[in-house]
């Protein structure tokens, strides 16, 4: 994990919104309309002052849809929860894993990675619940 960025507060870049979803087929031409501007950080960010980005590195969350290179939004206010995807320090390293309360485990999204167990000694901080993630889908040049 590399070090997070907070969020710039600025709200003026407003995109916009197909007023209908597009389908991963042929798209219709009744769709073509756009429906109303799109605040892209209003629609990422719920706790602007709790938030934060992180880029994620390596292939250890791709069955949970994470991949290298993606960009997180990790909020801060949110109470973990069983099952949530979390950014945590256990013994001081960041990792990005799902939360398993149950058996107090870090699962990885790839079975080639063992869960980290929560033992009573291992300090563990959770930075934030990962609410979000962006890849792009385009080689960037």
């Amino acid at each position: 994990m590399k070090t997070s960025l907070l969020i710039p507060t600025t709200t003026d870049r407003c995109i916009p919104l197909f007023g209908s979803t597009v389908r991963a087929g042929f798209p219709s031409p009744a769709d073509d309309f756009v429906e109303r501007p799109l605040d892209i950080h209003d629609y990422l960010v719920k706790h602007p002052a709790a938030t934060f980005f992180a880029r994620a590195e390596g292939d250890s969350m791709t069955g949970f849809g994470i991949f290298s290179g993606d960009l997180l939004v990790v909020d801060r206010a949110l109470q973990p929860q069983h099952g949530d995807v979390v950014i945590a320090a256990i013994d001081g390293e960041l990792t990005c894993k799902v939360l398993d309360l149950n058996e107090r485990l870090l699962r990885a999204g790839n079975l080639r990675y063992p869960p980290i167990e929560l033992h009573d000694n291992a300090e563990l901080i959770i930075e934030g619940v990962v609410v979000h993630s962006v890849r792009h889908h385009r080689c960037l040049r």
